[in-house]
């Protein structure tokens, strides 16, 4: 009696490796479902950028407000009987 108990548990055992240890897993699927959240947070982050972005792009394509605010500021340029005065800071 007791030997077929045990072909039936080695059995079990057997079936139930592939369903956990294996290829398609459920600890794979776990993995690969974490791995997909951790995808999907960095795409999210990265499509906020490129919207940034974008908007920065379609300002600067359509107005000259954007492009004389940037040539202000990061380039010091001035208009014309304009007097550009620098402050140092401490």
């Amino acid at each position: 009696m007791r030997w077929p108990i045990l072909i039936l548990l080695a059995l079990v055992v057997l079936l139930q490796y592939p369903l956990w240890l294996g290829k398609g897993g459920w600890l794979r699927v776990w993995e690969v479902n974490r791995l997909l959240q951790a995808q999907r947070a960095e795409n999210l982050r990265l499509e906020q950028r490129n919207a940034g972005l974008d908007a920065e792009v379609r300002d600067l394509k359509s107005g000259n407000e954007a492009i004389e605010e940037r040539a202000r500021f990061e380039l010091g340029l001035t208009r014309p009987q304009e007097i550009y005065v620098q402050v140092p800071q401490k």
